[in-house]
């Protein structure tokens, strides 16, 4: 039997809803993580005037420091989402942004449970992406502003040790062209042509448009076909090398989740049903190298020891698995999370229980919430299974991860924070600023603009020194976009505007 501390998962709650179709009423964020939030209440049997604890993770537009929201929006956001359930927790928590968070708040509130630091644990977020874009400079747009008043715990963004100005500098700054550096990469290393590795692509996310068809909740319930996914149209325009238009997340959404946690004592006092309880078997938090300090562009022992480690402290294989939900931002976080823990892309048990964030939708942060809450669902429809849900915040830089199960299990602390000093122990490659000389492509992409134009990016070493850079390449375009050149020998030279592949 479960001690009185171990926290268990009691409710879960999802809502969306897509400009133009019935019932479609522009919810504002707040307003979508509330109505999440009563479902996950309504789901336990548990009356909002039980929770002693709300922790919102935040919508893009109010966790990075340059975003202004467009229709204004809460400035105490789990107040906000309190007051419209009408509850009145001492402690109001409003999470760091990355994609890791709502994972990562379950792993912390799970802790603090079992601590006996809280009781009753709400958790939400939310995206009006969608409704916020289409409102933006009309004259009947709503007014998503309010200050509830009350105490607010508010972490920092989170951007330290993610962006780097020098890459944003030479036109690093939108995440695909980030990932596309890391895909190519791996491409490389696995000596597969561009059209191989767009195939496996393809394939890959094929059976998560399956599994976002049948969702409900999904912002592209449309099943395409790997050739489908690939192959570039007016409306699958090129975006960065690799990546077509389908096969990123997608962020035009309305949607929202949330996820109640109590003590088991707290459970039965309030008399949430047994076959209600997910225990959390295992979980870590870890995080990554800045970009240019990781020795390899292919990997991230980070992501790998995350998923590892969760499924050590749940005593279990990745074949005991029955459910995954691998973050699917892109490509390469869903390779590398599976070849980590050892499935094939196309493993007949799936990789995703929404139909992941290309085709389920992105919304903002927090995109597993929502795999959380379907992970519980199934879990409960199969008790004594296992389901495993990884997330990843920044450019792979932040990773949470949970393993999930009817099976009761005592919350164990995670071993993270030893990983991570080992992970930090790692000899780091050092960056020159200013690159001038001979050089060797470690990794690449084009990025496609909206007009037609393309920039290419080159990371390399010099020859020299060893030393990483990064590079403007628009001189060896057609290098970069019919060629393989990751392995070739570059001149750099370092300008007023930066360095230069000449």
């Amino acid at each position: 039997m479960p001690s009185s501390r171990t926290p268990v998962v009691v409710g879960v709650g999802e809502v969306s809803e897509r400009i133009g179709e019935p019932g479609y009423s522009r919810r504002s964020p707040v307003d979508l993580a509330a109505d999440a939030a009563r479902l996950a209440l309504a789901d336990a049997g548990v009356t909002a005037s039980d929770v002693d604890t709300v922790a919102c993770v935040p919508q893009f537009e109010i966790s990075l420091p340059w975003a202004t929201p467009l229709l204004g929006a809460s400035d105490n956001l789990p107040r906000s989402v309190a007051t419209r359930i009408g509850a009145d927790p001492r402690r109001a928590v409003l999470e760091t942004g990355g994609g890791q968070a709502p994972q990562h708040l379950v792993n912390e509130f799970a802790a603090t449970i079992a601590a006996g630091g809280a009781d009753v644990v709400l958790l939400a977020g939310s995206e009006a992406i969608s409704t916020i874009g289409f409102y933006a400079g009309r004259d009947d747009r709503p007014d998503f502003a309010e200050s509830p008043g009350g105490s607010l715990e508010r972490r920092p963004s989170g951007l330290d040790g993610i962006v780097s100005m020098q890459h944003v500098a030479h036109g690093l700054s939108d995440t695909p062209s980030q990932y596309a550096l890391i895909d190519n990469a791996r491409r490389a290393r696995r000596k597969m042509s561009r059209d191989e590795y767009a195939s496996a692509i393809g394939y890959l996310f094929e059976p998560f448009t399956a599994v976002a068809a049948a969702n409900p909740h999904a912002a592209a319930p449309v099943f395409r076909d790997a050739a489908d996914l690939m192959t570039p149209t007016a409306a699958n325009r090129p975006i960065a090398d690799p990546y077509t238009r389908y096969v990123v997340a997608r962020d035009k959404v309305n949607q929202g989740a949330a996820v109640l946690l109590m003590s088991v004592e707290s459970a039965r006092r309030l008399g949430v049903p047994e076959e209600k309880w997910v225990y959390l078997a295992g979980h870590a938090d870890l995080r990554e190298r800045m970009m240019a300090e990781r020795a390899d562009y292919d990997r991230s022992p980070a992501a790998e020891r995350a998923a590892q480690h969760a499924l050590e402290l749940a005593g279990i294989a990745s074949e005991q698995v029955s459910a995954f939900d691998l973050y699917s931002c892109f490509a390469a976080p869903v390779f590398i999370v599976a070849d980590a823990l050892e499935i094939a892309p196309d493993d007949p048990r799936g990789l995703t229980v929404t139909g992941g964030l290309p085709f389920f939708g992105g919304p903002g942060n927090n995109y597993t919430m929502h795999a959380i809450a379907s992970t519980v669902v199934r879990m409960r429809a199969a008790p004594g299974t296992f389901g495993f849900v990884g997330a990843n915040g920044g450019i792979m830089s932040k990773h949470s991860t949970g393993v999930y199960t009817t099976i009761p299990y005592e919350f164990q602390p995670s071993d993270s924070a030893r990983i991570q000093t080992e992970l930090d122990a790692i000899p780091a490659p050092d960056e020159a600023v200013t690159a001038d000389g001979r050089a060797v492509v470690e990794t690449y992409t084009v990025k496609h603009l909206r007009g037609g134009e393309r920039e290419g990016i080159v990371l390399g070493r010099l020859d020299d020194s060893g030393r990483r850079f990064v590079a403007r390449a628009d001189a060896i375009l057609d290098l970069l976009t019919d060629g393989d050149p990751v392995g070739e020998s570059v001149t750099v030279r370092s300008t007023a505007d930066g360095n230069v592949i000449a």
